[in-house]
């Protein structure tokens, strides 16, 4: 006699679920290669093109990557899980951060619990809900620093959190911003949007 197939979990992005009900069923469907828990949202992502993310999020990586390299005292994840709050799981693009009483930290399960003190996210544009929903969930939670890259609109939000909100921070003269959080992590955003690898690294401290 043939064993019942086993129903998987349902997934669907709009599903409101608590953090414990998302795991669990994220852990069951191998087949959704991401999904995130937004202040109790799933929202499950579609595949992505090489020119319109792929690429954008290994300069993000390489960006940070050899700054950690210079300070290995630091972390950075790669769409590692972390949960920034109660009721949120999300898989960040990129995030650095550094362990603190009271803040980020690496759990037993290995995912790391409160909020990285800077993230970075690449959108699509400005109507995704990485500068929305999502952002709203950092500023909750925490994050000090928060960058993302609108990759069609060619543009690139550095926020930086004040008296718990998020302001715009707008580059120098030069086009750079450095991180308050993280001294010398600075970046030439013309280079960047221009997928000059060179110029951005000659620019970190």
């Amino acid at each position: 006699m043939t064993a019942p197939t086993k129903l998987r979990p349902v997934l669907e992005s709009g599903d409101r679920l608590t953090r414990d009900e998302f795991h669990e069923r994220y852990s069951e469907r191998p087949d959704i290669k991401q999904a995130e828990l937004v202040e109790g949202v799933v929202y499950v992502a579609l595949p992505v093109g090489f020119d319109s993310h792929g690429e954008q999020h290994a300069l993000v990586v390489t960006w940070l990557g050899v700054y950690r390299g210079k300070h290995p005292r630091l972390r950075i994840g790669d769409n590692a899980t972390v949960r920034p709050s109660a009721n949120s799981e999300v898989q960040p693009d990129a995030c650095l951060w550094r362990e603190e009483a009271g803040g980020p930290h690496l759990g037993a399960d290995g995912f790391v619990y409160a909020a990285p003190q800077l993230v970075v996210e690449v959108a699509a544009s400005s109507a995704s809900y990485d500068l929305h929903d999502k952002k709203e969930a950092y500023r909750k939670a925490g994050v000090r620093e928060y960058v993302v890259w609108r990759v069609m609109d060619g543009m690139i939000d550095w926020f930086r959190r004040r008296g718990g909100e998020y302001v715009w921070v707008a580059p120098d003269a030069d086009g750079v911003i450095e991180s308050e959080t993280f001294p010398g992590l600075r970046l030439d955003v013309p280079k960047l949007l221009a997928r000059n690898v060179a110029g951005v690294l000659a620019a970190l401290g």
